[in-house]
């Protein structure tokens, strides 16, 4: 199996990682710079790739109740005030608007961050009753956070994501309805973005502002960064009694709901490229990429050779998202723009192949070559998808137990943090004091508290008094 590079001009991962994933969004053209700083252009190739997340997303939200709900883009500073820690969270990166036209406005109006103050003022509205409950809302939009430091993807001034939130009766509901939903979360990464997480709870310092609880879960990119690629927060009621939202329960009493929201975003998108890309560009997991098959004729001047390969992709579209080059570039030009941009497979036909009744086609992840007669294309199309599939989930929960360390005291954890990229397990007392320091010396945030607990020492990994609690620590994006 060859593993020669085809693509020239991305810097190889090792050398710079920051530069290669700069190098792969530009060349597989995922996205444009805009002028207006801060903030990216998503171009058709890195659309399709979110239209196909939020198509399954969306799908796997309305299996679990949830409705599509449209909120406004603004929000009045007054009503964003009602929840303090809310909106002491999202201050410094709240963008205002401040005048329409030429007026300047009464008051001042906050470019969403998030929506909960918006949904919250809404329930407030149209919810009485216990006949009301629950409301399973999911809202697909751009939210701005004026963002210091922007990268494409992963962080910049605006994003698209989906922001659900839900208001229920009774807390044991609302806090079952967050681990669902963080459970949906999960699924998705691993099945469809073949990409291996780690689920647990945040700690106090690393909830969002204004919940009681935040889940999350977190992925390890190929460079040993962690990144936060689903959460779901518990809000208790403290967002109902700060916006007044009541209803009546079956025995006629006046209560307060409880309430959660859940999101992803276009970091997602980052997570893929980070998690599965190697130094020709682009790898796709077979369920997002926008095309799962591209057939290039080679010799495509010779007669049949065209026609053989349209005929393929009329029969594939029935099996796959399936195209055809039939630009006047040359077979190796082609392999590589293809290759860059992540197909998981390359059909290959040429005259040779017409003659055997067969065509080759080459795993992007693996560049297997398959020898695969035509008879069987329907088939073997689809097993060999799933191939890339376990295969790319596979290698990359290969690299993250390779790359999870554990640490047992503060010597340890330095050392580790300082050379050794990835997660590194330890133990904690729940001190924040702690949990500062070793951000401060070691540049580590804890990124989970894992629902599946291990126990590597009785002392905490920083001061070295008893400890209970694990937590996953590393650098992140």
């Amino acid at each position: 199996m060859s593993q020669d590079k085809l693509v020239k001009d991305i810097t190889s991962m090792d050398e710079d990682f920051a530069k290669w994933y700069t190098d792969v969004v530009l060349k597989a053209e995922l996205i444009d710079y805009s002028s207006v700083k801060g903030c990216m252009i998503i171009r058709p190739y890195g659309y399709a790739i979110w239209e196909n997340i939020q198509s399954i997303m969306n799908g796997m939200f309305k299996k679990t109740g949830h409705q599509n709900v449209y909120m406004p883009m603004f929000i009045p500073e007054s009503l964003l005030e009602k929840e303090k820690d809310h909106v002491a969270g999202f201050a410094p990166e709240v963008a205002w608007v401040t005048h329409g036209g030429d007026e300047e406005l009464e008051e001042r109006l906050c470019v969403r961050p998030t929506s909960e103050t918006l949904f919250c003022d809404h329930y407030a509205n149209i919810i009485h009753s216990y006949r009301d409950l629950p409301k399973l809302y999911n809202q697909w939009c751009s939210v701005v956070r004026w963002e210091k430091t922007t990268r494409p993807f992963l962080r910049s001034r605006e994003f698209l994501w989906q922001e659900g939130h839900t208001i229920h009766a009774t807390a044991a509901e609302a806090i079952d309805e967050t681990k669902q939903m963080l459970n949906v979360y999960e699924e998705f990464c691993q099945k469809y973005l073949c990409m291996p997480v780690i689920k647990g709870v945040k700690t106090e310092k690393e909830r969002f502002a204004g919940a009681e609880d935040t889940y999350t879960i977190e992925a390890l990119m190929h460079d040993g960064k962690a990144l936060q690629s689903g959460t779901s927060h518990y809000f208790g009621n403290g967002f109902a009694k700060a916006f007044n939202i009541q209803y009546a329960d079956k025995e006629n009493h006046l209560v307060y709901p409880f309430q959660t929201s859940w999101g992803t975003t276009t970091r997602l998108i980052g997570a893929i490229i980070m998690t599965h890309g190697d130094d020709n560009g682009l790898v796709l997991p077979p369920a997002v990429a926008p095309t799962q098959v591209v057939i290039i004729p080679v010799a495509m001047h010779k007669e049949g050779v065209l026609d053989k390969a349209t005929e393929l992709c009329e029969r594939l579209e029935n099996v796959c998202r399936v195209d055809i080059d039939k630009s006047e570039q040359s077979p190796g030009w082609k392999f590589a723009e293809y290759e860059m941009k992540g197909v998981p497979l390359r059909l290959e036909i040429g005259p040779k192949d017409i003659e055997k009744n067969q065509c080759v086609i080459v795993r992007r992840d693996t560049r297997e070559k398959h020898f695969v007669s035509l008879d069987d294309l329907e088939t073997e199309i689809p097993k060999l998808l799933a191939l890339v599939s376990e295969g790319l989930f596979e290698k990359a929960l290969e690299r993250r137990n390779e790359m999870t360390y554990v640490a047992k005291d503060y010597d340890e954890m330095i050392e580790i943090a300082n050379n050794k990229p990835g997660f590194i397990k330890a133990m904690w007392c729940g001190s924040r004091e702690c949990e500062d320091k070793l951000k401060e010396v070691a540049g580590v945030s804890s990124r989970c508290m894992p629902f599946n607990q291990e126990a590597h020492s009785d002392k905490c990994v920083c001061c070295g008094k008893p400890a209970d609690k694990l937590v996953y620590w590393g650098k992140a994006y």
